[in-house]
């Protein structure tokens, strides 16, 4: 198998590994850096001699987080703007490819997270993925004067890999006419918000959007003033000073940031997101999809989890705190708790506000865009994801993120143990799920022959594939709940 390939911008060589070429860190843009801070991304210059892409380039400068996903230290660098390519072979073969977008509530992650290894897509199904890396925090998001793209340069970031994928991704066995862009939580928002958005028309043909729809945007009021109180605590007045600011101070203005901006954002939403921006995103993106159809004529499959929220601890909420901690999501708690109740009986108030939550923040978004998609003629399959983790005495169920290894096919990689909480690895769901994924990314559909004839969804019946221990394809889950967000989110 070739290891030295050639591209539009020079020689690349990558490595063989576990029975697959992989070429790792290779930059798609030139570094966002000095005068490119804040500003949207620019082409990579061309280089002489061979580039070495057989190693990981640096992710994009975050913070750790406190969670079970992103407690750990980084190598980050600004210089992040880089893509990995895992293929089955350099020819000219012409392969579908899968471009993967990382989530970390667009302040963490990087696209070289073992559970994002395409090996077994490329092995077993011919299939070439890419990962990517992409500014996070403020330095992708912070809407800032005088630099009119600020806002969206995260998402721009991406929209520049599906350029670079476009141009190269042949010299790489993949085929430019058949890419899928895919991601999970804030990668499956970016999925939805790269579909709003007319730059991106003509890099992919297919989505995906794993735990994320296209509610996730906030306004120019919100991005603006999240921008001034940033700029107000490093004391700086002008994007120049900024440009001059250390990146360890930007990523601790950030975070004070983020923990000072509850008088203009609302509850939840943490103020370093895609904003909306004149001409790159004129509107939500469910507003577009509902009111012109953009995004229509591409296939989509998604879904949620049943158990979203209980990452984050939502299930430990006690009955006499239940009510007001609601208050966060919606304004009459007792009309969601008596429809949650319909559904799944006598749940306890940690249960209940799981399910409130993840309804809030993930289903109905996901839900909404499968309806306004339908409208237009779009084609759109759900999936509910409903394997229980065995993990902290079960206390986890089927929480957001916990999907991914399954649908990657990488149940047995590294850090997989915590969640799934078992060494017995749930094959029988993982092979349908994955098995179900290369299809769509292959053919623009995701049934198989293990799960039989799966439909689009339809607001006549509302089919969904819930894929569990035994998986199963139903009608319309949890219809009381669902009924009760009508007009309210």
């Amino acid at each position: 198998m070739e290891l030295v390939i050639e591209t539009e911008f020079g020689s690349i060589q990558g490595k063989e590994r576990n029975g697959v070429l992989l070429f790792a860190g290779i930059p798609y843009a030139s570094a966002p850096i000095g005068e490119k801070r804040f500003c949207p991304p620019e082409p990579v210059l061309p280089w002489t001699g061979i580039y070495d892409a057989t190693q990981f380039g640096p992710v994009a400068p975050q913070l750790p987080g406190e969670g079970l996903t992103d407690s750990h230290d980084v190598t980050w660098d600004e210089d992040c703007l880089s893509l990995n390519v895992c293929t089955p072979s350099a020819d000219s073969k012409n392969r579908p490819v899968m471009v993967w977008i990382h989530g970390g509530a667009y302040r963490h992650g990087t696209g070289a997270t073992p559970w994002y290894d395409g090996t077994r897509f490329a092995k077993d199904s011919d299939i070439v993925v890419v990962t990517i890396n992409y500014r996070l925090g403020a330095l992708g998001f912070a809407r800032i004067p005088e630099a009119p793209t600020s806002g969206i340069n995260g998402i721009l970031d991406q929209i520049a890999a599906l350029g670079w994928v476009k141009n190269n991704i042949a010299h790489f066995g993949g085929d430019p006419d058949q890419v899928t862009i895919a991601g999970e939580s804030a990668g499956a928002f970016s999925v939805a918000t790269i579909m709003a958005m007319p730059k991106s028309r003509g890099l992919f043909s297919k989505a995906i959007t794993q735990s994320g729809a296209g509610h996730h945007v906030i306004t120019q009021k919100e991005a603006e003033a999240a921008g001034k109180l940033f700029m107000k605590y490093l004391e700086v007045h002008t994007v120049e000073e900024l440009r001059e600011v250390k990146t360890e101070d930007i990523l601790e203005a950030q975070k004070y940031v983020e923990e000072n901006s509850s008088e203009f954002m609302p509850v939840g939403q943490l103020p370093f997101y895609p904003s909306i921006t004149n001409e790159l995103l004129v509107d939500h993106p469910i507003a577009l999809f509902t009111q012109e159809g953009i995004g229509a004529e591409i296939p989509l499959l998604t879904g949620t989890n049943t158990d979203e929220t209980t990452l984050w601890g939502t299930n430990q909420i006690p009955e006499e705190k239940l009510h007001k901690w609601l208050k966060n999501y919606v304004n009459d708690p007792a009309h969601f708790i008596e429809a949650v109740q319909e559904d799944r009986g006598d749940i306890t108030a940690g249960e209940t506000a799981v399910a409130i939550s993840t309804d809030h923040t993930f289903r109905i978004p996901a839900i909404q865009m499968a309806e306004s998609r339908q409208k237009h003629g779009g084609k759109t399959w759900m999936y509910e994801f409903d394997w229980k983790s065995k993990a902290f005495n079960g206390a986890l169920g089927s929480c957001h993120a916990l999907e991914i290894p399954f649908t990657f096919g990488t149940l047995d990689a590294k850090g997989t143990e915590l969640f799934l909480g078992t060494s017995e690895l749930p094959n029988h769901v993982g092979d349908k799920m994955h098995a179900s994924w290369a299809s769509f990314i292959r053919e623009g559909n995701p049934s198989t022959e293990a799960l039989g004839q799966w439909p689009t969804y339809h607001i006549a019946d509302r089919k969904v594939m819930r894929f569990a221990d035994e998986t199963t394809l139903i009608d319309d889950p949890w219809p009381a709940a669902r009924k009760s967000w009508e007009g309210h989110r």
